[in-house]
């Protein structure tokens, strides 16, 4: 397999060529999909083996830019781990038949819901001896993003908070902290308040029996990061100079609703916005953090945690499940055996 000229020129793969309704309303199973083009200079072609879905792989192609602007028919997905078959000229430390695992960062029309994909050099790592696929599916986006959080922003010994800590980004940022030294105050609801403890959380506040907010405000500036990833409480940046200490940030990593990014950023401190350091974070695919928590999953000091695993024919319950937005943790789809 490793000649180009011998791959298939059809395979298997979920494709969509609208997005109205819902992304999964539209999915169709073919088992004679175009194969992707050869691959360029600084490219794999990669056979999936996993493929973990995020709620970008919903949130994105819905949009109305990316609507436009990847051709149909598009296969979904992002993050894989997978099996290397061809590489480009200038590709030196990947070869054929190598486990690698990543994402390709921004939706395309080749996406990760199908046999075979383009992956970038640059957004790929090679699978640590040990670690199972399945596993290193979910680190391309969930595992970075958690990472990129955090890393630039918390030293050993500091104290953060995670809102929503049971999510597919919540149970990476749990746990990173944690290796990188920090105590861990996080929020989930009562099913979900022993699994955040199982994953290391200090302290798990259920949202469901108390006011979030009320409660980080009686304990008093302790906290050195705030990382938000559902937006609710509407009040928690507004209010988290009362817990969050001067000069430390709040990153947004998610919300419900684009709304909760405008009003925090529109909102000023004269009229009662918040008074710390307000970052979006801008999820970037690079090779640094991949390998790192990559290592870090060989090593045993973050794991995955599966919310549900399909097979490639159930593709659309997965999605279903992504939409419902109650995930205790990652959802991964298998795509091609295992050899």
């Amino acid at each position: 397999m490793a000649d180009s000229e011998k791959l298939p020129t059809q395979m298997k793969a979920w494709l969509y060529s609208s997005t109205a309704g819902g992304i999964e309303k539209n999915l169709s199973l073919s088992t004679s999909a175009r194969v992707p083009p050869t691959v360029r200079q600084d490219q794999l072609l990669v056979q999936v083996i996993s493929v973990s879905i995020n709620p970008a792989d919903i949130k994105v192609p819905e949009g109305p830019v990316t609507r436009v602007i990847i051709s149909k028919p598009a296969s979904p997905c992002m993050d894989f781990c997978g099996k290397v078959i061809t590489v480009g000229p200038n590709v030196t430390e990947f070869k054929p038949g190598q486990l690698v695992y990543g994402s390709l960062g921004l939706p395309t029309q080749f996406g990760t819901l199908a046999e075979y994909i383009i992956a970038p050099t640059s957004g790929t790592a090679l699978l640590p001896e040990g670690v199972d696929p399945d596993h290193a599916a979910t680190l391309g986006v969930a595992g970075q993003t958690a990472y990129q959080a955090l890393q630039p922003y918390v030293t050993a010994g500091d104290k953060v908070f995670i809102n929503g800590g049971s999510g597919g980004c919540g149970i990476f940022a749990i746990q990173i902290a944690k290796v990188l030294g920090c105590h861990v105050t996080t929020s989930c609801s009562t099913k979900n308040v022993q699994f955040c403890k199982d994953l290391g959380a200090d302290e798990v506040l259920d949202y469901t029996a108390l006011n979030v907010t009320a409660t980080l405000k009686n304990k008093g500036h302790v906290f050195s990061h705030v990382i938000d990833h559902i937006g609710i409480p509407l009040d928690l940046y507004s209010e988290c100079h009362h817990f969050l200490l001067p000069g430390k940030s709040f990153v947004q990593v998610g919300a419900a609703s684009m709304l909760t990014y405008v009003k925090r950023v529109a909102r000023p401190r004269l009229l009662g916005g918040g008074q710390r350091k307000y970052d979006i974070l801008l999820w970037r695919n690079k090779k640094d953090g991949l390998v790192q928590v990559g290592e870090w999953m060989h090593e045993g000091k973050i794991k995955a945690a599966f919310d549900s695993t399909y097979e490639f024919e159930d593709a659309v319950k997965a999605f279903e499940k992504l939409r419902g937005g109650h995930a205790r943790g990652k959802i991964v789809i298998h795509v091609t055996p295992r050899s």
